[in-house]
């Protein structure tokens, strides 16, 4: 059986490691121990993070649709029932956009909403 050896593997595994460490401070960014520590930890925290950011964006937007709505008389609750008996379907990334570039556009909604309740 021929001697099998691994320098060029692991080697290559540590650069990689590395090279998702730049940036890092201290020690994190060169010593391959400490590097893979933090990578695996930054990975874990980004991996939550990317669902943690679509709740953070959603309550973004109710608070915008909600301070707009109320603008015009209407809590965000009773808002959202009026767009649904209305039969309305605009998503809240929509209707928060339309509430901070188009107050005109989100005040015939409004209404809309209010007419359906």
């Amino acid at each position: 059986m021929a001697r099998i050896k691994r320098g060029v593997t692991s080697r290559r595994r540590h650069k990689a490691v590395l090279q998702r460490a730049e940036g890092f401070r201290g020690t994190r960014n060169r010593l391959y121990k400490r590097a893979n520590e933090a990578v695996m930890r930054a990975g874990q925290y980004a991996y939550r993070d990317r669902r943690t950011r679509k709740r953070q964006m959603r309550r973004l937007w109710i608070q915008r649709i909600n301070a707009a709505s109320r603008e015009h008389g209407l809590p965000y609750g009773q808002f959202i029932a009026g767009l649904t008996a209305a039969g309305v379907e605009v998503d809240r990334k929509m209707l928060a956009d339309i509430a901070a570039r188009d107050p005109q556009t989100f005040a015939q909604i409004v209404a809309t909403a209010k007419d359906a309740l």
